[in-house]
């Protein structure tokens, strides 16, 4: 639960179960509460970024701009901080007066990664003439990351745990909301240990 003074009120922001479920499915798993009820709608701007983009690529059938999404999306499947990111860390954030945001796991990671392959196979059946596959594949692909940025729904995310496991459980702390990641002290690099990817 985060409390925020607003005048002379506090406000407290939470994030709900299934939000944070969400959340943790996409790779937030050992991130404290507080920090995603403060910046959790900040983490679906990325998405919301590439949806645009993928929309208005595919709508043009534009090969160069689909690709450049492509590049963005690899960087991001790299690097636990999707270039999109550093738009909020490097600028937003200032105006809003919240902390940067959290490091994205390895299913985030996966989900952008798959995001760059269908990027290029759509760009592919752009250029073979196949304007009808490109359409339904970029479309397709804009779908998927307009739930992620307005629902946290990430079905990319969905399949990295069914493949290498589910998110550490989350304990109640003693004031009974949810706190920290259950089991053995767990931080950022062991987590990325253990999926080796």
């Amino acid at each position: 639960m985060n409390r925020r003074a607003i005048g002379d009120k506090v406000v407290r922001s939470t994030v709900d179960a299934k939000h944070l479920h969400r959340l943790d499915v996409q790779g937030f798993d050992t991130v404290d509460e507080d920090l995603l009820a403060q910046v959790g709608p900040w983490l679906r701007m990325a998405f919301g970024l590439c949806a645009a983009l993928a929309i208005v690529g595919t709508a043009l059938a534009s090969q160069p701009l689909l690709l450049t999404l492509a590049a963005i999306a690899f960087l991001a499947a790299l690097s636990p901080v999707h270039p999109f990111d550093l738009i909020y860390n490097h600028g937003i954030r200032y105006v809003t007066g919240r902390p940067p945001l959290p490091r994205r796991g390895p299913p985030s990671r996966f989900a952008c990664g798959v995001g760059a392959l269908w990027l290029i196979v759509t760009v592919g059946a752009f250029d073979a003439s196949l304007t009808t596959l490109g359409y339904v594949l970029g479309f397709t692909l804009a779908s998927v990351a307009l739930l992620v940025s307005t629902l946290d729904i990430c079905i990319p995310s969905m399949i990295f745990r069914v493949m290498f496991g589910a998110p550490l459980t989350r304990t109640l702390s003693e004031d009974g909301s949810d706190g920290e990641a259950a089991g053995p002290p767990v931080n950022r690099k062991d987590q990325d240990r253990m999926y080796r990817w």
